[in-house]
C-alpha cells in the first residue's frame, strides 16, 4: 500500500497582553504609544480565536485523507463523498485563514499610526528602543503576508487533490506528484511559521523593553 503523507500546518499565536499599573506621569509620546500598542492586542484577538477551530478542521481533514489513501481505489463512491467533504473542511479552513488575516490586516492598520509619534519622544534611547519594536513587529507582519500567501496557495492544491481523488482515471503518477507539490508547500510555510512565532517573541520582549525604559510600571496577563 502507498503512505502519502500531507504535511500540517498549527500556527501557534502568542502575543502577551500587557496592563500598565501607574503611568500618570508617564511624557504624552509613550502614554500615545502605550495606548496604541494594547489596542493593536485587542485587534489580534480574532487572530487568536481562529487557532482552536482550525486545529479541529486539521485534525479531521488529515482522518479523512488517511482513509481515503487506505481505501486505494477500492471503493470509488465512499472516496468521492470522503472527498467531497474533505474539500468541504478546506473551505473551512480557508474562511478562518480569511479572517486571521483580516485581524492582522487591522493591527498593522492601527500600528502603523506609530510612526510620527515615535518621532515626539525626546529621550534618543527611548526614542531608538520605539524605533526597534516598531523595524521587529514590521517585519512580523511581512512574514505573516507571506505566510497568508503561500497557505492560500497550499489550500488551492488541496483542493486540486481531492478532486484529483474523486477521477476514475487517476494515475500514481498524477497523485504523487501533487502530493509532492503540497508537502513542499507545508515545509516552506512551516518554516515561515517558525518564523513567525519567533518575531512575535522578540516583539513582545522588544514592547516589554520600552515600557519599562519608559518608566511605566506594568504587569503580564496570560
Amino acid at each position: 500500500m502507498l503512505i502519502l503523507n500531507k504535511s500540517r500546518l498549527l500556527l501557534v499565536f502568542i502575543i502577551g497582553a500587557f496592563i500598565l499599573t501607574g503611568c500618570m506621569n508617564s511624557p504624552d509620546p509613550e502614554e500615545k504609544i502605550y495606548d496604541v500598542l494594547e489596542s493593536v492586542v485587542a485587534k489580534e484577538k480574532d487572530f487568536e480565536k481562529q487557532q482552536e477551530p482550525l486545529v479541529k478542521l486539521e485534525k479531521r481533514e488529515k482522518e479523512l485523507y488517511d482513509k481515503i489513501i487506505n481505501l486505494g481505489m477500492k471503493d470509488f463512491e465512499e472516496i468521492k463523498k470522503l472527498s467531497d467533504e474533505a474539500s468541504a473542511i478546506v473551505d473551512q479552513r480557508v474562511a478562518h485563514m480569511e479572517k486571521e488575516q483580516e485581524s492582522i490586516q487591522a493591527s498593522k492598520k492601527e500600528f502603523e499610526t506609530l510612526s510620527p509619534t515615535i518621532e515626539e519622544i525626546e529621550d534618543q534611547k527611548l526614542k531608538d528602543k520605539a524605533k526597534e519594536l516598531y523595524e521587529i513587529m514590521m517585519e512580523r507582519y511581512k512574514i505573516h503576508d507571506a505566510l497568508y500567501k503561500d497557505y492560500s496557495k497550499a489550500t488551492q492544491l488541496d483542493e486540486e487533490l481531492y478532486a484529483m481523488f474523486k477521477k476514475e482515471d487517476l494515475t500514481l503518477e498524477q497523485l504523487e506528484g501533487q502530493v509532492s507539490k503540497i508537502n513542499d508547500m507545508y515545509e516552506k510555510i512551516l518554516a515561515s511559521n517558525k518564523q513567525f512565532n519567533e518575531k512575535t517573541k522578540e516583539y513582545n520582549e522588544a514592547k516589554l523593553d520600552f515600557y519599562k525604559e519608559a518608566g511605566l510600571e506594568i504587569k503580564t496577563e496570560g
